[in-house]
């Protein structure tokens, strides 16, 4: 071979090997901060994928399973009976699903009265189905030991159904149960729970305060990351106000996963409309934050996740029911994405979110 000449640089030339960081990464900064066994299952089945958000919603609606992506969810165990029945609400009927264990009886023979647990699912009020809980309302219905019967809400989503239908829908599944499925079912209605979360944690605080404006005795409210304030952080037209939000956590987690600015975004902007509703009185059944009163609100369990924008909404929404003088427990998750507690088969905070909802629904929902 002849000897090489001119610039030995040029014959050793390679095209550039480029490394681009996967779409929907997690970004650098925010990345030893998250649970490393969450980086680990969200980098192998969420890194390079398209969020829902992401999907125009008439695409996603005509296959979910194209976009969707699950894993992560303890199975729950096994319990007596899972029916489903249909509940009216205005212009139509929604699905409610209900776990129910065996029967107990007490030393006379009479069957015991069940208290009540009504799940609201997340999914920002757009996505979300009654799969999303289907688990853990077994688990809570296992370990209630045959003292509670569970009721998942199937309700009306956006942007087909707007604000106020999922309100709307809610309310009237809490008042079906209460009014028309107490006698069925054995329901001991002074031993009633709402619980949900995101989305779910948000209508289950609106149902809080219409359970107290209406002197209806609600035993426990169970608020996971939920969204309590859809005003300050956002423009009428739903675009995140960075300079006039009041929460920190939204500009520290403006680009976190699972759950970033934009996301919430769109999701505002399915719920409420573009531009949301002009303000009115009515505001707090949007935010919570904003109700008149947190006077005589049930007990609350509230959670917040450290890597998730709403983390600082929901510790204000804590303190505001703790100033008020509502008994309220505030549990932050550390190194927790939003998701936290549907991923209980393989995060240890996932684990502890179910040990200690179930043992609060113990203490407050049994006699």
């Amino acid at each position: 071979m002849a000897e090489q000449s001119g610039n030995k640089s040029l014959h050793d030339l390679r095209p550039s090997v480029i490394h681009q960081p996967l779409h929907n990464s997690i970004t650098p900064e925010l990345l030893p901060r998250f649970d490393p066994i969450y980086v680990e299952y969200y980098n192998k089945y969420n890194a390079g994928r398209l969020h829902t958000h992401e999907v125009p919603i008439e695409e996603f609606r005509k296959d979910p399973t194209k976009y969707l992506i699950a894993y992560g969810r303890a199975p729950g165990p096994d319990v007596f009976r899972i029916t489903e029945q249909k509940c009216p609400v205005q212009g139509g009927e929604i699905t409610i699903r209900i776990f129910e264990p065996a029967p107990k009886q007490d030393e006379n023979g009479a069957p015991n009265k069940r208290g009540a647990y009504i799940n609201f699912h997340g999914g920002g009020w757009v996505f979300g189905s009654l799969e999303s809980d289907h688990d853990f309302c077994k688990r809570v219905v296992h370990e209630l030991e045959g003292d509670v019967v569970a009721f998942d809400v199937n309700y009306r989503l956006a942007p087909e159904h707007r604000y106020p239908i999922p309100v709307d829908d809610c309310w009237a599944a809490f008042n079906w149960v209460r009014t028309r499925k107490a006698a069925e079912f054995n329901l001991d209605t002074d031993r009633m729970a709402v619980g949900g979360s995101s989305a779910g944690g948000h209508l289950s605080a609106v149902i809080g305060h219409l359970c107290r404006n209406a002197n209806i005795p609600l035993a426990l409210q169970v608020l996971n990351v939920p969204v309590c304030d859809l005003h300050n952080p956002f423009t009428p037209f739903g675009e995140f106000d960075r300079e006039n939000c009041p929460y920190e956590s939204y500009r520290e987690m403006e680009f976190t996963v699972a759950l970033p600015a934009a996301r919430m975004s769109y999701f505002h902007k399915h719920f409420l409309g573009v531009p949301r509703p002009p303000r009115s009185d009515e505001d707090w059944k949007i935010s919570p934050m904003l109700a008149p009163s947190f006077e005589n609100l049930a007990p609350a369990l509230v959670f917040t996740a450290e890597m998730d924008p709403l983390r600082d909404e929901g510790e204000v929404y804590a303190a505001k029911l703790k100033a008020a003088g509502c008994q309220v427990e505030l549990i932050r998750m550390p190194g927790a994405p939003h998701t936290f507690a549907g991923l209980d088969g393989i995060l240890d905070i996932g684990k502890k979110y179910n040990e200690k909802v179930i043992a609060t629904m113990k203490k407050e929902l049994r006699r």
